[in-house]
């Protein structure tokens, strides 16, 4: 089952009980709260403009640790 959001709340369900595609939640906004919230538990909005956002969290997902990154000079 997938959780809809309120604007208020920030608080995300457990990314265990995402879709088999990553799919989380459904709505809310986004505001600074819900971001950091959502980035800290490996969570992302995706979404067009004049659409709610969708909130994902596949499993298994691609994470960048910028102090890891070595670009080559090809």
């Amino acid at each position: 089952m997938i959780t809809i959001l309120a604007n208020a709340q920030t608080d995300f369900p457990p990314v265990s009980s995402a879709k088999a595609d990553g799919l989380l939640a459904i709505g809310g906004d986004l505001s600074v709260e819900r971001l950091l919230q959502a980035y800290r538990n490996g969570i992302f909005p995706w979404y067009n403009e004049d659409e709610i956002p969708l909130w994902w969290s596949p499993d298994p997902r691609f994470v960048l640790f910028p102090e890891q990154l070595k670009i080559s000079k090809c």
